[in-house]
């Protein structure tokens, strides 16, 4: 076993793709491990950073999403410093950041070794990934099965795209950007709770159950055709 694995690792591809797997771990642990600031003292940080806070708030939370925190925690801060609006906004500039980020990163570190090792129903796979259009991204990035960052990652790794990925993330987006910035802003400020601009994030879940109706029927409507 660990003579196949030297023999992999010589390749250049199976190094990149370990030093993704790698980074990734990295992440993870450094996710379980750092401190977490008091939602309370939030706001103080776009006093102190002044004009440059909305390049602050857009870069720092695209790292912060490229570094595997939850997008929910990110959204919150930037509602909790900006306010509902600011922040919703500020938010969605961050996931177009993060999710062109993830997706060079995973496109450069691990495309080539995933290319070259799918075969049958991952091969098939693979292919409708490259045939998603926006209506696919945004299916998959409503299903919870992997934080923003780690479905970004996952999306370079694959034959997508990467124009409807980032149309699809940014929309995909939207309704939980709105809900959770509009959340922060009201444990930053409790006394401007404003409960119609939360209403939003739980459209969220209407839309994946619609979303996913569509893909579903179109599925089944192009297999006859291609077969």
């Amino acid at each position: 076993m660990i003579p196949a694995a030297r023999r992999l690792l010589r390749q250049p591809s199976a190094r990149r793709f370990a030093l993704l797997l790698l980074l990734l771990a990295g992440f993870a642990v450094a996710l379980l491990l750092a401190p977490r600031p008091e939602p309370a003292q939030l706001p103080r940080l776009a006093d102190s950073l002044g004009g440059y806070a909305p390049a602050a708030a857009v870069v720092g939370g695209a790292l912060l999403l490229v570094a595997l925190v939850p997008r929910t925690f990110v959204t919150l801060a930037a509602g909790a410093i900006f306010g509902p609006l600011e922040g919703a906004v500020y938010a969605l500039g961050a996931a177009l950041l993060a999710a062109a980020v993830g997706f060079a990163v995973g496109r450069l570190l691990g495309r080539e070794f995933v290319a070259g090792r799918v075969r049958g129903r991952l091969a098939r796979l693979d292919g409708w990934f490259a045939r998603q259009s926006v209506l696919g991204v945004i299916t998959v990035r409503l299903l919870p099965i992997a934080g923003f960052g780690l479905v970004s990652y996952g999306y370079g790794t694959t034959g997508a795209r990467v124009l409807p990925f980032l149309a699809g993330s940014v929309i995909a987006a939207v309704p939980t950007a709105v809900g959770y910035a509009a959340i922060g802003a009201a444990v930053s400020s409790p006394g401007q709770i404003n409960w119609y601009a939360a209403a939003p994030a739980g459209l969220g879940l209407i839309a994946s159950v619609v979303i996913i109706h569509h893909w579903w029927r179109a599925e089944r409507r192009r297999r006859p055709a291609a077969s």
